[in-house]
């Protein structure tokens, strides 16, 4: 039988197959494959332990109880998988852990504890050590509130007048809340001061001067020990919670040793994300005819989950859940994400469909009109992305004879339609949220509430939970009123409809350039109210800067698509505009007024959203990089950040890089926004957030995609009177709570994944694309930049082998001219008669990039090119297949992109 027919015996994942752990012993003796230095010597005697083992959970309890011990979420970096790091309690640099044993067969995201090792084994950091990672290896967590992207919601259907669909990069949760963006760069050497640890000095303090015919290595700018800093270093001793899910995308290899007993019983899988270990999986799992035509499966992406990993091994066990497809291949790469990531992308039971009205169409019962403010004769409207099928929030804005106008928030009441306690509930629960693909949506509700009893369609009755102001035009609250609706939405309208009516405020909008309008209302007064609700909105953001609040705004892609292949056939930086704002300052005025409502009548039940304040070590050491750049920043508030960096970008295009440069070096010592109940937390200076610069916020206008908001609804319902109180204890709330951020997390790495994977495919398909990009980081054999036509960033390395430079490089050499990190380049000339090409790499160089596809669709380098010529440097990322086998490989992730604005999520 051919490859191509071979179908595996799936299985769910995470449920072994029975005799898994009987094939834990291929020596005989119940002996779990080991590392490679013990394998000839399995039958000798009981083979040593590479990993500690775990401590008891009494001792653990007593250990964070003395404060002998420390917990925290461990990050594990993308581009250096032996690096580690958790937080640390007290809000100072990072606690590191070096190495994956060090790590104790923890994975990425896992809550751990550590104890910390003698201070003469931590990290010593260097002031003047050049060549460092990002600190804080960060899983792309970028506040919401911090950022304006409302990426356009979409559906794989939408459009289908047209040949192609354009699509939005989707990310949800986004108010602009809440802080890391995770860009995995390093800033510059005065940012981090990292520096290798002693024991690994040699190898990565290399020569940073490479010429073609002497080798003369640079000398360091050393300085007195006593200028030298330590990083606390640790190590893992238990597993709180394993979070990671433990299942992995990747490709099915033959060991190396033929002659082996493990040869004969396991292949080896290479997870595609090097943070995983490599894993051992029983040849009786694999494809009957691997072993004879290994090669034939060489781009086969297959799954695998780890279901065990011995200290004496240098490598998981694990089983194979699935054959995806091709490696590269959009659809098998989407669903491997989508596993690896937890994310419950199966079809909703029949147990959750019972739930479900059964009489199609529904109406609204008489006597739940009766319960109900009616609003259905009021001009109301939604503004969402022109593919957006579930629509969970409309506006309305009435001016009334005063002067003054009722402004409406209507969100959808899911709640309605979702029994407290019924098996949809708990399916909701566990979802806790949509998931916004590039080219589609894992819904976190069946797709019959969704896009059509709950989302907010135009000229058909919807229950609706309203938030209704009586405000001035300058946008004071004068009054203030929730409750249960019914509205009739008037109209759909897109941004850009909306953008249309902002920019033409004189002018009537042709009616073929608009959605079509019920006839009870017309083109006009939607477009009144537009322009009332822009004058308004401008005036609410105007004060919440003034009142202190920060927005790091950052590039995000859109794409478009192929109507029939789905394949992306181009892409561009999503534009926020002014109608993108209007939406966003009225989602934050409901999300704020309901956080003091459920807080007022709920002090120990309140679901709220707090977002700490940044790292201060990390954001210590990015001003005094600025600082040594000329830039004087401000970072004793939020508020005040935002002046400095409001004041620092200029609106030239130079002004204009630097401002994205900047902006994604402020976003990475933001922690993440989180749900928490608020009889949890007992001091109320924790509640706050810190980029909205508000006491109390939550989520209330997106329940149709968050189990948060449906939360948040039933608190408001109860505080209101509608219904009884919550039947939950705090812990319990706190408990659902933990649970929304670790899934709200996963969806939005998923969503990177997603966006990433679908410009690699376009890079590959469409590519070579040129760019101009400015420089973020300079170490001294590499340095990273912002591609700014596409918002990317990637990793320059000088040291490559000359037989993958399109054009030799002569030389580089990196220095420091005062405290600022710079290299320079050597090219070789055209014309050998001529003198080498010099160029001057430091921070805020701009330099132009071509983006080039690598052996895979996933993969994609970042090319120099020279100035001034048409050719290229060649310079490659490390390639993970020449690593050592025992997963001691680089790491080809590439840096985490920010999130977009939590207050309208396109999607």
């Amino acid at each position: 039988m051919s490859h191509s027919e071979y179908k595996l015996n799936f299985r769910p994942l995470g449920t072994p197959k029975g005799g898994v752990s009987s094939a834990v012993g291929p020596h005989g003796a119940g002996a779990s494959p080991g590392d490679k230095k013990s394998k000839n010597k399995s039958m000798r005697g009981k083979k040593k332990s590479i990993f500690e083992t775990y401590l008891s959970k009494e001792d653990v309890s007593q250990g964070l109880k003395r404060g002998t011990l420390i917990q925290g979420v461990l990050r594990i970096n993308p581009k250096k998988f032996h690096e580690a790091f958790i937080p640390s309690p007290d809000g100072d640099r990072d606690i590191f852990i070096d190495g994956v044993v060090a790590r104790n067969r923890a994975l990425n995201g896992d809550l751990v504890v550590v104890k910390l090792l003698p201070e003469e084994q931590w990290k010593v950091f260097k002031p003047e050590s050049s060549d460092k990672e990002a600190e804080a290896a960060y899983e792309s967590d970028f506040p919401e509130e911090l950022c304006g992207h409302h990426l356009p919601k979409q559906s794989s259907k939408g459009c289908n007048d047209s040949t192609d669909v354009i699509v939005e990069a989707q990310y949800d949760d986004s108010d602009s809340e809440n802080g890391h963006s995770n860009s995995q760069n390093a800033l510059a050497d005065g940012v981090k001061k990292l520096s290798v640890c002693a024991h690994d000095k040699g190898k990565d303090d290399a020569s940073a001067h490479v010429t073609k015919d002497e080798s003369t290595p640079m000398s360091p700018d050393t300085r007195a020990l006593s200028e030298k800093s330590l990083q606390r270093s640790a190590k893992v001793v238990y597993i709180l919670e394993k979070k990671h899910s433990r299942a992995a995308t990747g490709i099915l290899k033959l060991l190396a040793e033929k002659n082996s007993d493990l040869f004969r019983k396991y292949a080896l899988f290479s997870p595609s994300d090097h943070r995983v270990p490599r894993i051992y999986v029983p040849l009786k799992d694999c494809p009957q005819d691997f072993v004879t035509r290994p090669k034939d499966y060489s781009t086969t992406l297959f799954i695998c989950r780890i279901v065990d990993w011995k200290e004496d091994s240098n490598f998981a066990l694990g089983q194979l859940a699935k054959s995806l497809g091709q490696a590269g291949e959009i659809e098998p790469e989407t669903e491997g994400i989508l596993t690896e990531y937890g994310v419950d992308f199966s079809d909703f039971s029949s147990e959750v469909l019972e739930c479900l009205p059964r009489s199609l169409p529904w109406t609204i019962p008489p006597e739940e009109v009766s319960k109900r403010r009616d609003l259905r004769k009021d001009c109301v409207f939604t503004i969402d992305p022109l593919t957006a099928r579930d629509l969970d929030d409309a506006l309305s804005c009435r001016p009334l004879a005063d002067g003054t106008f009722q402004v409406g928030v209507h969100i959808a009441d899911v709640s309605y339609f979702v029994p407290e306690g019924s098996q949809l509930d708990k399916v909701a629960a566990e979802r806790a949220t949509s998931v916004y693909l590039v080219q589609k949506v894992v819904p976190m509700l069946p797709r019959l509430l969704c896009e059509e009893l709950c989302s907010l369609n135009p000229m058909t009755d919807k229950l609706t939970f309203s938030v209704v102001w009586t405000l001035t035009s300058e946008g004071k609250i004068l009054e203030e009123w929730f409750g249960r609706t019914i509205i009739r939405s008037c109209t759909k309208l897109s941004y850009e409809h909306a953008q249309s009516m902002i920019e033409r405020p004189a002018e009537r909008i042709p009616e073929q350039e608009l959605p079509p309008i019920s006839p009870e209302h017309c083109i006009e007064e939607v477009h009144q109210a537009i322009l009332n609700l822009h004058r308004i909105a401008k005036w609410l953001r105007q004060q919440r800067f003034t009142d202190g609040a920060l927005r790091l705004d950052q590039l995000k892609l859109a794409f478009t698509l192929d109507h029939e292949t789905g394949l992306p056939q181009g892409c561009h930086i999503y534009e926020y505009r002014d109608s993108n704002r209007l939406v966003e300052e009225f989602m934050l005025l409901a999300n704020m007024a309901v956080a003091h409502r459920i807080h007022r009548a709920f002090p120990e039940q309140a679901l709220l959203r707090r977002h700490p304040p940044p790292q201060t070590k990390m954001l210590g050491d990015l001003v005094e990089f600025c600082s040594q750049m000329g830039l004087a920043v401000d970072v004793s508030s939020a508020g005040a950040l935002n002046k400095s960096l409001t004041r620092i970008f200029g609106a030239d295009k130079y002004s204009r890089a630097r401002k994205e440069v900047l902006t994604n070096m402020f976003s990475r010592p933001m922690q993440m926004a989180l749900y928490f109940c608020s009889g949890v937390l007992q001091d109320p200076a924790q509640f706050r957030h810190y980029a909205l610069n508000v006491p109390l916020y939550t989520h209330f206008t997106s329940p149709i995609r968050r189990f948060a908001d449906v939360l948040v609804h039933r608190l408001l319902a109860a505080a209101l009177g509608y219904r009884e109180r919550l039947d939950a204890e705090p812990s319990a709330l706190q408990k659902q709570a933990d649970l929304c951020n670790d899934r709200r997390m996963a969806s939005k790495r998923v969503q990177e994944l997603s966006t990433g994977l679908f410009f690699a495919v376009l890079v590959k398909e469409s590519g070579p694309l040129e760019s101009e990009a400015m420089v973020m980081g300079v170490l001294n054999q590499a340095f990273d930049v912002l591609v700014l036509r596409f918002g990317v960033q990637k990793r320059i390395y000088c040291n490559v082998p000359p037989q993958l430079q399109a054009l030799a490089l002569r030389s580089y050499l990196f220095q420091k001219v005062g405290k600022k990190p710079e290299l320079t380049l050597m090219w070789e000339p055209e014309d050998p008669e001529q003198e080498p090409v010099r160029q001057v790499v430091t921070i805020f160089s701009l330099v132009e990039v071509v983006l080039r596809a690598e052996a895979t669709a996933l993969k994609y380098s970042a090319v120099l090119k020279r100035p001034g010529q048409e050719g290229c440097l060649g310079l490659e990322d490390p390639d993970p297949d020449d690593a050592e086998p025992d997963n001691v490989e680089p790491d080809g992730t590439e840096p985490d992109d920010a999130e977009p604005n939590d207050a309208k999520p396109e999607a």
